[in-house]
C-alpha cells in the first residue's frame, strides 16, 4: 500500500513513521509537514531527521504554517518537548524539503496514482484541505484519507469536547469531512485504548537498539506528560494506530456516518455525527492488544 503521512513530528508521529518504514505491507512514498506539535519548520526538520536516521529515500514536502481562521496558535511543547522529540533537542540533518509544497505534492501524487495513495493525516488537517482547494479532483483521486483525530463518543484531550488535531484547525477539518473523499476516522475513541508502558519501550530498545533506543529516549518526556498531567499509566499510541488502521481494518470496529465539526466558541473542534454530510468510517472500538503487538513486533525489525 502506498502511503503518505501528513505529520507534525512529534513523539507519536515518530512512532508512526518508524512503523510505516518497517512494515512490509507499506510503501512509504512521502511525508508532508504541518504545524501542530511543533512549528512547521521544526516539523520539516524533524521529518527529514527521521528519514536520515532510518536511511530512507523518502521526500518531505513542507506545508501549512498556521490554521485557516484560528489565531494565536502555539505548539504542544508541554506534551512533546520544545523541539518535538522530548528531551532530545540536538536535531540536525543535511536533508532538505522538496520544492513542491505539501498540497502540491499531495495533489500530484494522487493524480499520478489514482485510487492508490492512502494519506495518513496524523496532524491538523490544513494540508489536506489545501489539497482539496488546489485540485477539485483530489478527493476523488486519493484512495483514502485515514485521519488521526476527533473524539466522537469520548471526551477530548485539548478541551473536554475536542481532540487536538481537529481543534488546531477546525475549519480545515470541516472542509475535509464535507469533501466526499473516502475517509476513515481513527480518533480518541480507539487511540486512548492503546496505552504503552515504559516497559514496552524498554523491551523494544533491547530488541532494536538503534530505533528502539531512540523511541525509548524521546518517549520519556511523553510518558511524564501522560502520568503527571493526563493522569494515565501509559502514553497513547495515537498516530501509529492510524497507520495500522490503513492496512489492518480488521482490528477495528467502525460505524459509517457523516461528520461535522463545531465551529462555535463554546464547542470549537467538537466532532459530531451529521447524517447530511458524506459518510465517514468512524472507528469506535479496537483490538488494542493486537494493534500494540503489531506495532512493537514490526518496529523491532528495524534493529
Amino acid at each position: 500500500m502506498k502511503i503518505i503521512i501528513d505529520t507534525d513530528p512529534g513523539v507519536d508521529d515518530a512512532m508512526a513513521i518508524f512503523y510505516a518504514h518497517a512494515a512490509p505491507d507499506i510503501e512509504l512514498v512521502g511525508l508532508t509537514t504541518v504545524f501542530g506539535n511543533v512549528w512547521v519548520e521544526q516539523a520539516t526538520r524533524n521529518a527529514n531527521y527521521l528519514m536520515e536516521f532510518l536511511g530512507a529515500d523518502c521526500p518531505v514536502a513542507q506545508g501549512a504554517s498556521e490554521p485557516y481562521e484560528i489565531t494565536g496558535f502555539k505548539p504542544s511543547a508541554h506534551v512533546h518537548g520544545p523541539e518535538g522529540f522530548g528531551d532530545h533537542v540536538e536535531i540536525e540533518t543535511a536533508r532538505a524539503p522538496i520544492v513542491e509544497s505539501a498540497a502540491e505534492f499531495l495533489v500530484r501524487m494522487a493524480r499520478e496514482n489514482p485510487g492508490e495513495i492512502v494519506v495518513c493525516a496524523v496532524s491538523p488537517l490544513t494540508n489536506i484541505a489545501d489539497a482539496i482547494r488546489l485540485d477539485s479532483d483530489f478527493a476523488a483521486n486519493v484512495g483514502r484519507i485515514v485521519i488521526m483525530g476527533g473524539a466522537v463518543d469520548v471526551p477530548g484531550n485539548i478541551r473536554d469536547c475536542a481532540e487536538a488535531n481537529i481543534f488546531h484547525d477546525p475549519h480545515a477539518a470541516a472542509e475535509v469531512f464535507a469533501s466526499g473523499a473516502k475517509i476513515t476516522l481513527v480518533g480518541l475513541d480507539v487511540t486512548m485504548q492503546t496505552l504503552c508502558l515504559r516497559e514496552d519501550f524498554t523491551a523494544l530498545a533491547e530488541a532494536a537498539p538503534k530505533a528502539g533506543g531512540f523511541l525509548l529516549k524521546i518517549s520519556e518526556f511523553y510518558h511524564n506528560f501522560y502520568e503527571t498531567v493526563a493522569g494515565k499509566t501509559g502514553c497513547a499510541m495515537h498516530d501509529a494506530t492510524a497507520v495500522i488502521a490503513a492496512t489492518h481494518m480488521e482490528l477495528f470496529t467502525t460505524e459509517s456516518s457523516g461528520l461535522t465539526v463545531d465551529l462555535s466558541d463554546t464547542a470549537l473542534g467538537k466532532t459530531t455525527r451529521a447524517p447530511s454530510n458524506p459518510p465517514v468510517e468512524i472507528c469506535l472500538d479496537i483490538d488494542a492488544d493486537a494493534v500494540k503487538a503489531r506495532f512493537f513486533d514490526v518496529v523491532a525489525r528495524l534493529g
